[in-house]
């Protein structure tokens, strides 16, 4: 690619999109946020000396036309599929993804880091790129980045891709104050002015630096407002259009030799190319499949299929919120994602999207609840890991009450290891004043958000997974479930199954089919990780002569662990934990991954078969 002409990559630009277009429609994954940044990443990897140069994806779904730039061409259809390459750029897959990024926020720190290490080992020369774009600005860490590398002298260059949009529209001052920047047309003009009578067109000057400079010291004075970026220590560029690569290519040619801490800005447009994703930014973020001639998208008959829980959840939240005046929605940047649109929509006084700032939501929460109200916070599972002290100093310890709904919770398949909600169980039970349940279907789902929100219940926790509920008929008359009682399910002998969650359908299949083989075993829906039914496992005790716990999480501290420490010393038997093994879970269908963890119907069979 390096040794075409620059007038040769508009015509690149439109095959490479053209290719992403052709394959995505019938292998999903993440189509607008790869579409608006084709030109940015031939520019990069036509001006910088990669894999030497270092570049880090921020957020990784942005980065499929890297991927196919960088070798992985051929595998490019195998993307988010079982045994594939991922969705996301992975150290481990090849050397020019600098950094795995499946999570926001954290490519400025990544490249700090790379760059002060670069400095160490004397290697000058080595230029380190943080790409930040799809509202990833937003995130705290990123903040904190900017504050630390501005300060630095790092050689190291923030390129930030303004789409104006994350997964669903950008919120917030920080997506206001980039707008007033990119619309003021007395900056502008002027920039272009110097642009052009520099001879910026024929590529850079000496007279086009010194005064690029000089209109730099000005910005302020001609934005009426202080450049953010500039009084943080970083020299700022832009905003520059995205989508013209050779303007791209002049630009980055010129900041590679500019040495400390730089900011280019860049305007682009998610889903460009593609009239339908440009039109829908939101929707076609991750589409599915869909017409490549048309765009639109291909969608089966769902009329008799159970809604998804996340869609339970939306509907849920405004039934109660109808009748208790108290409840107000949260979501860190998801709303689409966790559905609470719906309440945006029907209550925009009292659903809030906060942006990509998971910490900021659950203290937002926290101040919510201090003054009366009672917030459901829904955030997904391993975006959480990132509020874990929030959820202990704001919530738990002054006992406030935060209804925590950790929606994707759970292996989720395509979206891989980054995103699997594998560890809130773990995570969660040793924290104090905590309520941690799980329903088995929507009904329960249900039944919990009304619990949650009854007087005097704390801090209070809900996960449920990605995906479909079980049954066609959710909207069931809700009422409230003891607080850290399970239920009985079927009464059996010898062998008892305790199940947590969605997976407990698993079992249901399970000892639907053992039965048919004549074998009789319990099956228990405890429902609470925390508290436990100790009166259900006291019982347990003298009826069983073994347990199987099955769970959507991590063995290591999670609902298993916690059945073992609570019939310590008191259980003869034998305790066979399934759930996910001490490993990271690579990227694939749920019922595959499920199978490899060893927790589906087929491994709760196998092991009832073994301890008989």
């Amino acid at each position: 690619m390096r040794r075409l002409p620059i007038s040769d990559l508009p015509e690149l630009a439109n095959e490479l999109r053209r290719f992403i277009v052709d394959t995505l429609a019938t292998h999903p994954g993440h189509l607008a946020s790869s579409l608006g940044t084709v030109e940015l990443c031939i520019a990069l990897h036509y001006v910088f000396n990669t894999p030497d140069d270092k570049i880090v994806f921020d957020v990784g779904h942005q980065a499929y036309a890297h991927k196919i730039l960088t070798g992985r061409r051929d595998l490019f259809s195998t993307i988010r599929t079982y045994g594939g390459i991922s969705g996301f750029p992975r150290m481990d897959e090849s050397p020019y993804d600098a950094f795995g990024t499946g999570h926001s926020s954290t490519s400025i720190s990544a490249a700090l880091g790379m760059a002060t290490a670069s400095k160490l080992q004397g290697n000058t020369y080595r230029q380190h790129i943080a790409v930040i774009g799809d509202g990833a600005m937003t995130g705290g860490e990123a903040f904190e980045a900017l504050n630390n590398a501005g300060v630095s002298k790092a050689n190291m260059l923030v390129i930030l891709n303004d789409n104006g949009i994350s997964i669903d529209k950008a919120v917030g001052g920080l997506s206001n104050y980039l707008v007033d920047i990119t619309a003021s047309p007395k900056y502008n003009r002027i920039k272009e002015q110097v642009w052009r009578r520099t001879g910026g067109d024929n590529g850079p000057s000496r007279g086009h630096n010194f005064i690029s400079k000089t209109l730099s010291a000005f910005k302020s004075s001609l934005l009426d407002s202080a450049n953010l970026f500039e009084s943080l220590g970083f020299r700022y560029f832009g905003p520059v259009d995205g989508h013209d690569v050779g303007r791209l290519v002049d630009v980055l040619s010129q900041l590679r030799n500019i040495g400390g801490p730089k900011l280019l800005h860049i305007i682009t447009t998610k889903g460009k190319g593609m009239p339908e994703a440009e039109r829908n930014p939101v929707t076609y973020h991750a589409p599915g499949l869909y017409d490549v001639e048309t765009g639109l998208q291909l969608k089966g008959d769902t009329s008799n299929q159970p809604l998804k829980y996340q869609d339970v959840f939306g509907h849920t939240i405004i039934e109660l919120a109808e009748k208790n005046p108290k409840i107000v929605g949260i979501t860190p940047a998801m709303p689409t994602g966790c559905s609470l649109t719906m309440m945006m929509e029907q209550m925009p006084d009292r659903a809030f999207d906060v942006g990509i700032a998971e910490q900021h939501a659950v203290t937002f929460a926290a101040g919510l609840a201090a003054q009366g109200m009672i917030p459901f916070c829904n955030i997904y599972s391993s975006f959480m890991q990132r509020a874990y002290d929030q959820i202990i100093h704001d919530v738990a310890l002054q006992q406030l009450p935060v209804v925590i709904c950790l929606d994707r919770a759970g292996l989720v398949g395509d979206d891989g290891p980054t995103h699997h909600g594998a560890f809130d169980i773990a995570a969660l039970r040793p924290i104090p004043n905590l309520t941690i349940c799980a329903p088995m279907d929507e009904h329960e789902l249900r039944n919990m958000m009304f619990t949650a929100q009854q007087d005097d219940m704390g801090a209070f926790v809900i996960r449920y997974p990605r995906g479909l509920s079980v049954h066609p008929d959710w909207r069931n008359a809700m009422e409230p479930i003891p607080l850290g009682k399970g239920r009985c399910l079927t009464e059996g002998e010898h062998v008892a199954i305790l199940t947590i969650g969605h997976v407990g359908n698993e079992a249901v299949k399970a000892v639907h089919d053992l039965a048919a083989e004549g074998i009789h075993v319990g099956h228990y829906d405890m429902r609470f990780a925390k508290p436990l039914d100790f009166g259900l496992l006291a019982r347990l005790v003298l009826d069983y002569d073994d347990i199987i716990t099955v769970e959507d999480g991590c063995l290591q501290g999670g609902f298993g662990s916690a059945v073992v420490e609570a019939l310590h010393g008191s259980f003869e038997g034998r305790i066979a934990r399934l759930g996910i093994p001490d490993s990271f879970v690579k990227h694939g269908p749920v019922a595959r991954l499920m199978a490899d963890c060893g927790f589906d119907s087929e491994a709760i069979k196998r092991t009832v078969r073994m301890l008989l």
